[in-house]
């Protein structure tokens, strides 16, 4: 069976970019739209993973396909921030997560006693700021997961995911991080064999899941800040004002994707030099198609 791990709807809030998070959306997808793409590209089960958020779900609670999941953020005890995807949660996971997410070592322990699959998403990504070698230590430690590939990501920045985890026996898990619909469903996990969402999950647990699809690149990621730029003057239409500045998204992008090359080669040659990464986990049967 395969699903996007990675998801995002308009309930993921507003866009982290100074002078625009108060008027422009991280996504614009509709929750329906999302299920109908996703299914339309082969996805056996559903989820969607927004920031802090698991309001997407409401109108697919009951369906045999549909499971609630999340992207928490959170804020780990050297003060850098990361992305936590939790998988198959309910209501009340949402909100103990929610109130424990400056707080990673408690929303860790949560997430083990109630054997909830969760990841460290982009590990390899500056999005989220700095990184010390602590937070390294914790996620070899407490993680049982890594996202090894994400849609969004450079190559580069998956493979150092996947070579670190494979090193220290994580399992891997793959998802679109799809901010508009072009890239949903183009980058999944799979679990051969599963026959329902039961088996799929405990797949994820036991290890056995493959990481299929495509990667990241400049020309994707540029595609998909001019649409969500297109939708935002859409909802917005006074900011039609602000469409000479489209004109600038490649530099950006460019910059940006530069930026994370940069970061993940530093990291990822820092962390084998020195033999950094300390892990408690059990080995995990890795493979990736």
């Amino acid at each position: 069976m395969r699903c996007d791990l990675h998801v995002h709807t308009i309930w993921s809030g507003m866009c982290t970019v100074p002078a625009l998070n108060k008027i422009c959306r991280e996504s614009y997808n509709e929750p329906r739209a999302v299920h109908d793409t996703l299914k339309g590209r082969g996805m056996d089960l559903i989820t969607i993973t927004d920031h802090d958020s698991i309001d997407a779900a409401e109108e697919f609670r009951g369906r045999p396909d549909f499971f609630i999941s999340e992207e928490v953020s959170c804020t780990t005890p050297c003060g850098s921030r990361i992305h936590l995807g939790v998988y198959d949660i309910t209501e009340r996971d949402h909100f103990v997560l929610q109130r424990r997410r400056d707080d990673l070592p408690a929303a860790i322990a949560y997430l083990r006693e109630r054997r909830i699959p969760f990841s460290i998403n982009h590990a390899f990504s500056s999005l989220t700021g700095r990184r010390s070698e602590k937070d390294w230590d914790l996620f070899g430690a407490a993680f049982p997961a890594f996202e090894t590939r994400n849609g969004t990501m450079l190559a580069s920045c998956n493979k150092a995911a996947a070579n670190l985890a494979l090193r220290l026996g994580k399992i891997a898990v793959a998802g679109s991080d799809a901010h508009t619909l072009a890239g949903l469903g183009e980058t999944y996990t799979e679990v051969p064999g599963a026959r329902n969402l039961r088996e799929f999950l405990e797949g994820l647990r036991s290890g056995t899941s493959l990481v299929c699809g495509a990667h990241g690149n400049y020309a994707k990621l540029t595609e998909a800040v001019w649409n969500i730029g297109i939708s935002l003057m859409r909802e917005h239409p006074a900011c039609a004002a602000l469409a000479p500045l489209m004109l600038a998204v490649p530099v950006v992008t460019l910059t940006n994707c530069l930026n994370e090359l940069i970061f993940a080669r530093i990291w990822a040659r820092r962390l084998e030099r020195t033999g950094a990464v300390k892990t408690q986990g059990r080995p995990s049967n890795l493979a990736e198609a």
